[in-house]
């Protein structure tokens, strides 16, 4: 029998490396999904209750795997409900690639059902390759197009297959003009930037007294030279949300994250420096950077196209973090007096004093710190943790601590909801044999988190290590963007848009034939966790925690409290309990123990 298009699609992605793609049935992929039945389900079709959540999923598996995450999707609607993730993918630079289905090429430009313009659909998410296959002989470069490019440009890119070509017989490009053969090799590559630029970064590096470093995901890969050189230095390290995982958060000089929801010690190392070093970050809030023209600052970037746009950095070094840092090593000046080094490593001890102290609060019922805390000391060390966005972002970004061999993400530059689940199912499959725990906000399960409850039930069979722990801080409060109306707006939350219903998240796991455990006290909360990190398949755990614990920024001051604390009294249904927890939190920064001269 003759090999079809979707057989050598299949093929293509196979020789690729490719061992799964995340993906929803339809119409539009017919024939692909017939080529998958031939296949004998090589690479695995990961079905998934959404397109959207199958691009969560693609995006979370290139996240925690390092390799490219493919979905699929049918035409007109299914394609259109992939963009969220893919969307995700591009603005945080995730290697992706989306196989969508088209109407016939008989009833294209005809208004048939379901026939999409997906060219100016996908123009601006796909931007860096997209592109529709009309014959079989275009099919090889097409498809080794989209993978070459969306690994070296680290984003998605689509290639889109109309129902009658994935039918039709493959052939080859030939050797005559105007065809384009293809290759599969994608040997390694490393970008170094020049020698001179590399002295003149030293030279701005060896100057600085007070040295502070704040890394992204793209040092990653670096984690020893990024120590090495942040002791060298004697500098502080903090981390974009997408970079906890690059350095331990055991090291004492490790601020942690920085921004709205980062750690006093990150906002104080960038108050305080007098040089900045950013590798591979494009943190885009330059507020919680130093002042321009206070500190000298060199960045390195892998991207020509990221560099230079965050802050008013004296030298870009345009390469890899780790070729880049093992080049710039060897001339740094070593013997640094340690003044600086520990006042951030004080700075560092004192505030998580006061994490602890805040997470030991009384709330009602539960104080969503507390949920957080208790979890930290619990995680393996090779766990890999998601958060989706809300508040719980806060306490992942605040009291997890990243050791061992542990991985962490969240959707961070598009900062949308949901993705928490999906990336969790995600990551199971790039790692089979690792624990994951998903941190959810009681909004974000709603929104999709429930129903991909049911595709981790379906697929738990296949994974080495069966635990998937779904963590939900059950508020009943769409909590975030309470405290932004309250805090940025100065309006009192308005009940009709953020109050949510009372869900049973743990009985509909159990539901599935999952573990589920509802938490309505401090004193069980550690126990809910034992549960699900203890179980032997994916668990949902529910902790019923108080909508009116603050995440007060790592700036804040008593004056913005006091405004805040204005907006609230015009009229904000939770004023009385949202003001007491908010005044507890705040003092724990002013107990015995906090060096006050800062404040």
């Amino acid at each position: 029998m003759s090999s079809k298009v979707s057989d050598y699609v299949l093929e293509r992605l196979r020789d690729w490396g490719v061992e799964c793609v995340f993906g929803y049935p339809g119409d539009g992929i017919n024939g692909l999904l017939a080529a998958w039945g031939r296949a004998e389900d090589k690479p695995r079709f990961i079905q998934s209750r959404h397109e959207e959540m199958s691009a969560f999923q693609a995006v979370g598996y290139a996240k925690f795997s390092g390799r490219i995450g493919v979905c699929t999707a049918t035409s007109g609607p299914g394609a259109i409900h992939l963009l969220n993730g893919l969307y995700d993918a591009k603005l945080d630079h995730v290697p992706v690639l989306a196989i969508v289905g088209q109407t016939h090429r008989t009833a294209m430009g005809g208004s048939y059902q379901q026939e999409v313009d997906l060219h100016t659909l996908y123009k601006d998410v796909a931007s860096d390759f997209v592109e529709t296959v009309t014959v079989p002989e275009q099919l090889p470069n097409v498809l080794d197009r989209a993978i070459r490019t969306a690994y070296a440009r680290r984003a998605p890119t689509a290639v889109i297959i109309p129902g009658d070509v994935q039918e039709l017989d493959y052939s080859p490009p030939t050797h005559e003009f105007k065809m384009v053969p293809s290759s599969l090799d994608r040997s390694s590559w490393t970008a170094v930037p020049s020698e001179e630029s590399m002295r003149r970064a030293a030279e701005v590096l060896n100057a600085g007294d007070k040295v502070a470093i704040l890394v992204g995901q793209g040092a990653a890969h670096a984690r020893e030279e990024v120590q090495h050189i942040a002791e060298l230095l004697g500098a502080g390290v903090a981390k974009a949300l997408l970079g906890k995982d690059v350095l331990s958060d055991e090291l004492p000089y490790v601020t942690g994250s920085i921004g709205l929801l980062g750690t006093r010690p990150s906002y104080e190392l960038m108050r305080d420096c007098d040089t900045l070093l950013t590798i591979g970050s494009s943190f885009p809030y330059s507020q919680f950077l130093p002042e321009f023209g206070k500190a000298r600052a060199v960045q390195i970037d892998i991207d020509p196209h990221m560099v230079g746009m965050r802050y008013p950095y004296e030298v870009n070094l345009v390469g890899d973090a780790k070729a880049t840092l093992d080049r710039l090593i060897p001339m740094i000046d070593s013997g640094r007096g340690r003044e600086w080094f520990d006042t951030v490593c004080d700075n560092v001890r004192r505030w998580r004093e006061v994490m602890e102290r805040r997470a030991n609060l009384s709330a009602d019922p539960i104080n969503p710190e507390y949920v957080a805390a208790a979890l930290d000391p619990l995680l393996p060390d090779n766990a890999i943790v998601t958060s989706d966005s809300g508040s719980t972002a806060n306490w992942y970004a605040r009291h997890i601590t990243m050791r061992g061999t542990m991985r962490g993400s969240l959707s961070g530059t598009l900062a949308t909801m949901g993705p928490g689940v999906p990336y969790a199912i995600g990551a199971k499959f790039a790692h089979p044999d690792r624990p994951v725990v998903a941190l959810v906000g009681d909004g974000a399960m709603q929104m999709n988190g429930l129903a991909e409850m049911i595709t981790a039930a379906k697929y738990a069979d296949r994974w080495e290590d069966r635990r998937m722990v779904v963590a939900v801080w059950n508020n009943q409060d769409l909590n975030q963007v309470t405290w932004e109306m309250r805090a940025m707006e100065g309006a009192p939350s308005f009940l009709e848009s953020q109050r949510i219903p009372d869900v049973q998240y743990a009985a509909f796991a159990r539901s599935l034939g999952l573990t589920g455990v509802r938490v309505e006290k401090p004193e069980d909360v550690e126990a809910g966790w034992r549960a699900g990190l203890e179980a032997d398949g994916p668990a949902v755990i529910e902790f019923l925690t108080d909508p009116s614990v603050p995440p007060i920024p790592p700036h804040a001051t008593w004056e913005q409290m006091e405004a805040t604390a204005a907006s609230i009294l015009k009229g904000d249904a939770e004023r009385g309990s949202v003001i007491k927890q908010g005044f507890k939190a705040k003092m724990q920064e002013f107990l015995p123990g906090r060096d006050k001269k800062h404040d």
